[in-house]
């Protein structure tokens, strides 16, 4: 395990953060679908520079890129796109918090997938550590909704819960499948396979989802090409998190990435509290708190003697 990934790892959380942020205020102006689509096609660029820069001074040849290669890349972003839509989907059922919280499963279930199907193998701490974040995650998303966790768990079998449990199972495929997808590079480092393997799932999800908007929403293409200005920052930011993200999935067990990359929350309201004035409800407190407890029980069982 490559301790990048824990660095890479906490600045995915916190790009992520900002970019959801910056993402927010283009809900003015853009659809649901233009707000997606400006994190690929406004990232694509970005990712390249990336990926342009590191091999250059790396002095590494872009590598082949393999059937394998491509197949996995494909079905991570296919995955992370249908992820997305079956979240928006559960909140069109007026089940925004159901649909919100059992999306929030995405790391236990990455987790059971890679070791029942992979046979990746985490410590016993790590696990603890994965479901106390989890937790965390579930509480705020429940903080002020009025719904307990009873009741969340009671409407299982309602529409926004199996749509909010299908994006967290999209989600934790995308994760698995990237992971795939670098490994399938050899000859270059951690970093040159997670900037390649970006910059070709972000060409994939760009023209998927501009072959939709242009059979089905040109509308959406003027008003994306419109707010350029404030959709590169997204696009900037896009590119950021996700090239942390591919680096932590690269050099560490998915779950592990993804546990440690719920602290994107700790920012969030931390944000929301300094610059927006908003109080901190104690759910809110105590959900930050199961959530950096999750985090720190993850690394002291990968870190630990």
């Amino acid at each position: 395990m490559n301790p990048i990934w824990l660095p890479a790892s906490l600045f995915g959380g916190l790009f992520q953060a900002w970019r959801t942020a910056l993402q927010q205020r283009l809900r003015a102006e853009l659809s649901v679908s233009g707000a997606g689509l400006v994190r690929y096609l406004y990232g694509l660029p970005f990712a390249a520079l990336f990926a342009a820069i590191w091999l250059s001074m790396q002095q590494i040849i872009v590598p082949t890129l393999s059937p394998a290669f491509l197949g996995f890349a494909l079905i991570g972003a296919v995955t992370q796109m249908a992820g997305t839509i079956l979240l928006i989907v559960a909140f069109g059922h007026r089940g925004f918090v159901v649909g919100t919280a059992f999306s929030k499963t995405e790391a236990i279930q990455t987790a059971l997938v890679t070791a029942l199907l992979f046979g990746e193998r985490l410590p016993l701490l790590a696990w603890a550590g994965i479901v106390v974040g989890v937790a965390g995650v579930l509480t705020l998303a429940l903080t002020g909704r009025g719904i307990t966790a009873r009741q969340i768990f009671a409407s299982l079998g309602q529409p926004a819960a199996l749509h909010g449990l299908g994006a967290g199972s999209m989600f934790a495929s995308a994760a698995i499948a990237i992971k795939f997808a670098t490994a399938e590079l050899p000859g270059v480092d951690i970093i040159a396979s997670a900037l390649v393997t970006l910059v070709v799932v972000m060409a994939m999800q760009s023209v998927l989802h501009l072959a939709w908007i242009v059979a089905r929403d040109r509308d959406t293409l003027r008003a994306v090409a419109r707010t350029w200005r404030s959709s590169s920052q997204v696009g900037l930011l896009s590119a950021l998190g996700s090239a942390c993200w591919y680096t932590g999935f690269a050099a560490a067990p998915a779950a592990l990435v993804r546990v440690v990359g719920q602290i994107e929350v700790v920012f969030t309201i931390g944000f929301a509290h300094f610059y927006l004035r908003e109080p901190v409800r104690w759910q809110e407190a105590a959900g930050l708190f199961l959530v950096v407890v999750g985090v720190i029980l993850a690394l002291v069982a990968t870190h630990g003697p």
